[in-house]
């Protein structure tokens, strides 16, 4: 690196551990993580050369962007990194570091104007809105001309936390204000400047069974862009990626289609003089293989890491060298030296899984709380990429990711069985987690033979091995077995879970609900109580 020397990371969590792992790597760049109290004890913390605590409150302070770019001057940075979520599709933020004498390390983020692009470059796109949408009674109209069902978006921020499916004028209405709620809450903090709040909506026709491929990009921001292949991430939830794989099992049964996708998302990317990593969607038809283009993120993916495995590069260190060349006046990296690393086939395949802090008795809502126990199996060609250890507590005001499994093999389904060993061997005790439903998604005979739509969650049978204690029970305590054999007499339920769990009773037993068929053991004591 020639000019780039400092970063500062506008983030949290995994991703920041991530860039600061790759920024270690080159020894030259020396890495500022910003934090909230709740986060102090973070591996982002820990791991940077230098930390600095963020002023105002724990759900707000990570998107105020005037403390941020303040942070960073006083520092003497040379350039902020801004990950993914929070403010890193903020153009007006990007635009803000530009001023202040600073280099945002990415494009500016306006993914509005890339659909308007894909237009003129001649890349088919979903039918929708030309432009932002600014009331609730404009929604309903345009939603009405594209036809239902229909997928409100904020402009700003990533992930499905962000989107709103609907299929009456009447949830148009509501759904309208719950977007543009969203996207202030989770993406900006409504306290900044006014030229930090450009938060509104945009719409397009929504399909229902397809294929959610996206093709990963990388331009010098002088109109040379290259291609790393195609993901698909069609597992979702609510719109929010479960499971993600490179290659696409679908392409791989129709290898023409890689080209197509790829040559479209150079094509838009060099349009548009793309500069550093970026991601175009597209939703894939099941039975034709039409694609459409959905929209242009224009950021680090949250999955980035399964094509860094299956093309044997760092995308960080991309970013950073392509803002050295920036900083050294060269406005990019030379197109010879971007065209080098343009793969010619994916090697293997990489799945990753997001493993959460999230209840699934309560429709997988957000489970804060202290993990008092966190263990990461390990194998040849896997990667965890985390930010939680024995000991963290997992905040309520942020996305409840602990952490992105991936595994990397010769073949799709070996790259399945290890990530079924990884995420079943895998231990974190403390709130629940959905390890084991993502275990069950490995193992269903559907997923495994590739037929992987974006309606498959909807039909997906899990029955999670767990009990819903409704109240208390006096001394009662529910263990990890083998709990503690030796201390005590009392009753003893053993519940035959994958993950074994022992409940203890000295008094009185609480109310529980079984909420599927399960094996109930009663003990007189702990004395043998097996481990297995």
């Amino acid at each position: 690196m020639e000019k780039l020397k400092s970063v500062l990371i506008a983030n949290r969590g995994e991703i920041a551990v991530r860039i600061i792992r790759t920024a270690k790597a080159l020894k030259t760049i020396k890495t500022i993580s910003i934090y909230t109290s709740i986060d102090a004890s973070s591996l982002h913390v820990s791991q940077a050369d230098e930390a600095v605590l963020l002023p105002g409150s724990n759900s707000t302070a990570y998107t105020d962007g005037d403390e941020i770019i303040k942070i960073a001057k006083e520092k003497g940075v040379d350039a902020i990194i801004p990950g993914y979520g929070f403010l890193s599709e903020n153009a007006d933020f990007a635009r803000a570091v530009g001023k202040a004498g600073l280099l945002w390390i990415g494009p500016s983020p306006e993914s509005i104007e890339a659909r308007e692009l894909a237009e003129k470059a001649g890349v088919p796109i979903v039918p929708g809105t030309k432009g932002l949408v600014e009331t609730a009674a404009d929604a309903v109209k345009e939603s009405e001309r594209i036809g239902f069902p229909v997928m409100l978006k904020a402009t700003g921020g990533g992930g499905g936390m962000g989107l709103v499916v609907c299929h009456t004028s009447e949830q148009v209405k509501e759904g309208f204000e719950t977007v543009r709620s969203r996207g202030e809450t989770l993406f900006k903090n409504p306290g900044l400047l006014v030229e930090f709040t450009s938060y509104t909506v945009f719409i397009e026709r929504y399909i229902a069974d397809g294929h959610h491929i996206e093709v990963q990009v990388f331009g010098n921001g002088q109109g040379q862009a290259i291609h790393f292949g195609e993901r698909e991430c069609s597992i979702q939830r609510r719109n929010q990626k479960v499971i993600e794989e490179c290659p696409s099992p679908f392409v791989e049964k129709n290898p023409s289609l890689r080209e197509k996708l790829g040559s479209t998302a150079v094509s838009l990317a060099e349009s548009m003089k793309y500069g550093s990593a970026g991601t175009i969607e597209y939703i894939v038809d099941d039975k034709t293989g039409e694609f459409y283009f959905l929209e242009m993120n224009t950021r680090l993916q949250v999955e980035h890491g399964i094509t860094e495995m299956v093309y044997n590069v760092d995308l960080v260190e991309l970013m950073f060298k392509q803002a050295d060349a920036q900083l050294s006046g060269k406005g990019g990296l030379s197109a010879d030296y971007l065209k080098s690393f343009q793969p010619s086939k994916p090697v293997g395949v990489a799945i990753e899984a997001r493993v959460y802090a999230e209840n699934p008795l309560r429709d997988y809502a957000p489970s804060p709380g202290l993990l008092q126990m966190v263990q990461w199996e390990q194998l040849e060609g896997s990667r965890i990429d985390t930010w939680v250890f024995t000991g963290t507590q997992v905040s309520p005001n942020y996305d409840p990711l602990l952490a992105k499994v991936m595994n990397h093999a010769k073949t799709r389904e070996a790259a399945i069985k290890g990530m079924d060993i990884l995420i079943s061997r895998s231990m974190i005790c403390g709130p629940p987690t959905n390890l084991e439903y993502l275990a069950a998604i490995m193992q269903d005979k559907t997923f495994q033979s590739g037929h992987t739509l974006t309606s498959f969650l909807k039909t997906f049978d899990f029955a999670p091995s767990v009990i819903d204690v409704i109240s208390a029970g006096a001394y009662t305590l529910v263990q990890d077995l083998p709990g503690r054999p030796t201390v005590g007499k009392g009753v003893s339920l053993l519940m035959g879970a994958n993950r074994g769990r022992c409940m203890r009773r000295s008094l009185t037993i609480p109310p529980i609900t079984f909420r599927y068929l399960t094996l109930v053991c009663i003990f007189p004591s702990f004395d043998i109580v097996s481990s297995n």
